[in-house]
């Protein structure tokens, strides 16, 4: 008879539940846990260690909180909450911990990777200088954002921060990057409207789409945004440029206060916990433009804030307005105007999106805010009725032709060669005094003619080259000559720039 080796004893730890709320539970006994260590508990359910303190962890589950009973077992699992990573996770829809969501099956990942990551350091990064084109023109013209950057969209309820952030990712059909889409407390059809979308822009096989919807326990919403980061890193480390999108991260500081009330931490500013900030702040740092020595990727942040009533000095709006590389405002006053996108070009600004702007745009786009800004104190000024001169009213008809040069439907992102045809069209003074419906189609008009007689400066663009006077004339010819045909009429002598 071959002797049998006896195998090693096991040491397994087993804690036991001594409160349990909504969200939330209190487990004992285990006193060798880690922070953010993924704990099973007898019922199945999984939960996170949030807090560490002398006799008792406090843990925020990923699963119904009515499934577990007093004096339950806890298990460790020895390891924190990961999530798969990797090409397979391309053109699927994903929890907030990576299981599919789309009925296609189980995910082939590379890995599982940590949710938390230490944020890259300074000598990591280079500096921005790819443009990261939205496709809209209110946007690309005055508010650039580069490849790598952090910009906040924010505004108010209903006036078109998904739309924006929708628009971006479908525009990317024209680039190579990579996007990834995280609702946080977002409802069901809305998020199937946003992956309805994508499909239909041919966009979604090269998107992942996370969702954490407000019917699911706070514990999702609050490591979803994490995960979504940790998907993005992968693909940043191959090499890739991403875009990821955090809609919205008003509803994650909202979990989040939640969840730590629940587990009587210290009420601060708003009922916040002290640490909102650098749950934010932990989560935007890991963005931005990497050097070649670690990938030469990017990952480009697009976090959106709701404000109410237009309060932009809220507790969370300010504190992300200081974490990001700028803001995109929203007015419900514009949206009120029917002026969509409601881009508030006052209040929105890019800090380091203007360095990697095209050089062509750049140009074009110069005066573009002071005319806006200058037209829209004439405006308010001609409210009141006074007799105005002749240059006034040329200046509030040139205002009036080049606000609404920017509108733009939604789902119609545009290349940059259109945009530049419009925008010189606008500020040439060549759209002055149409009407609305006829500067619609004007406006597209201008866009098929770009697409088909502009390859040249469409090139130009690309190469990120300058505009040359000769450009610039040859698209003013192209407009008038389209406006002449159109409307019988004789624009040689068009005003020009208003100095």
């Amino acid at each position: 008879m071959l002797a049998t080796q006896t195998p090693a004893p096991v040491l397994t730890e087993v804690g036991r539940v001594i409160e349990v709320g909504d969200g939330v539970a209190v487990v004992t006994g285990l006193a060798r846990a880690l922070a953010d260590e993924l704990l099973i508990f007898a019922s199945g359910v999984r939960g996170i260690v949030l807090d560490l303190e002398p006799g008792r962890l406090g843990v925020i589950l990923l699963g119904p909180s009515e499934h577990i009973r007093l004096g339950e077992d806890v298990r460790r699992t020895r390891k924190v909450i990961s999530v798969p990573v990797g090409p397979a996770l391309l053109g699927r829809v994903v929890s907030a911990i990576g299981l599919p969501r789309d009925g296609l099956g189980v995910i082939a990942a590379v890995a599982e990777h940590p949710v938390e990551a230490e944020a890259p350091g300074v000598l990591s990064r280079s500096a921005i200088f790819k443009p990261l084109a939205t496709g809209i023109k209110a946007i690309d013209a005055a508010v650039p954002v580069g490849l790598g950057q952090r910009e906040l969209i924010i505004g108010d309820r209903q006036t078109g921060k998904t739309s924006i952030a929708v628009d971006t990712m479908l525009n990317q059909i024209r680039s190579d990057v990579i996007c990834i889409y995280c609702a946080i407390g977002q409802r069901g059809d809305a998020v199937s409207r946003v992956i309805g979308a994508l499909k239909k822009g041919d966009m979604m096989a090269r998107s992942v789409v996370m969702s954490a919807g407000d019917e699911e326990t706070p514990g999702l919403a609050y490591i979803a945004p994490y995960a979504a980061m940790t998907m993005a890193e992968y693909f940043c480390d191959q090499g890739r440029d991403v875009l990821i999108i955090f809609d919205d991260l008003t509803h994650h500081a909202r979990s989040y206060r939640e969840l730590s009330l629940l587990l009587r931490r210290p009420p601060g500013r708003e009922a916040f916990p002290g640490d909102i900030f650098y749950v934010h702040a932990r989560l935007l740092e890991r963005a931005g433009q990497f050097t070649e020595e670690v990938g030469g990727g990017s990952i480009t942040a697009l976090p959106v804030v709701e404000t109410q009533a237009e309060n932009l000095s809220a507790y969370i709006s300010t504190n992300l307005i200081s974490i990001t590389d700028g803001q995109i405002y929203l007015s419900p006053q514009l949206v009120q105007k029917n002026q969509f996108p409601a881009v508030h070009q006052g209040l929105s600004v890019s800090r380091v999106g203007s360095k990697a702007q095209s050089r062509a745009l750049r140009k074009v786009a110069g005066n573009l805010r002071v005319t806006l800004s200058q037209f829209e104190e004439l405006e308010d000024f001609a409210r009141f009725g006074t007799r105005l001169d002749d240059a006034t009213r040329a200046r509030l008809k040139r205002g009036a032709a080049v606000r609404n040069s920017l509108r733009q439907a939604e789902r119609d992102p545009m290349p940059a060669v259109e945009q530049l045809a419009v925008l010189i069209a606008a500020m040439e003074g060549l759209l002055d005094g149409l009407e609305e419906q006829l500067l619609v189609d004007t406006m597209q008009r201008i866009r098929t003619l770009a697409k088909k007689q502009l390859q040249e400066i469409e090139q130009r663009i690309a190469d990120n080259k300058e505009l040359r006077p000769e450009d610039s004339e040859r698209v003013i010819a192209m407009v008038r000559a389209a406006l002449e045909a159109d409307l019988g009429t004789d624009l040689e002598n068009s005003n020009g720039p208003i100095s």
